[in-house]
């Protein structure tokens, strides 16, 4: 099962749905204060690169990348669909995105993510592939629903 990943303009339905469904996923772990992905209409920003995984011509998964300064980029809304899960799709983007953003000339990436058990894989993912904990960063503030995970790449 090969998985494709592209350039995403945020117009496909498809996109925006699991966008959507991102959002709502969300809010339904983390208290509205604690909820910081970003909306289409903020992944569209300049400093946001947008990226879907497709197989078989079907979404897979979404992830984005923010860029905090010339050195330094966050991961936005890593999501895979549920029935992709354990299909790698997860992995390939956020290899994906940490290959645009060494080849962007970033040295380091930077992620929150959520702490209650619906988050365990993602972490499980994050560790697996170089990211430690670390202090908020860009803004954020200490939070019981927050981890914050960074890596030099």
């Amino acid at each position: 099962m090969a998985i494709r990943i592209l350039d995403d303009d945020l117009t496909s339905e498809a996109t925006l749905g699991l966008i959507a469904r991102h959002l709502d996923g969300m809010k339904e772990y983390s208290p509205p204060e604690s909820v910081h992905a970003l909306d289409a209409e903020a992944l569209r920003d300049p400093a946001v690169r947008f990226w879907s995984a497709w197989i078989d011509g079907e979404l897979a998964g979404i992830g984005a990348l923010k860029a905090l300064d010339d050195q330094r980029g966050e991961l936005k809304s890593m999501r895979v669909y549920d029935r992709f899960r354990g299909a790698g799709v997860g992995r390939a983007l956020l290899r994906h995105i940490i290959a645009a953003a060494r080849d962007g000339g970033m040295t380091s990436l930077w992620l929150e993510t959520g702490t209650t058990p619906d988050f365990a894989p993602a972490q499980r993912l994050y560790e697996s592939e170089g990211f430690q904990t670390c202090e908020p960063f860009d803004g954020y503030a200490h939070d019981r629903f927050s981890r914050f995970m960074t890596r030099t790449i």
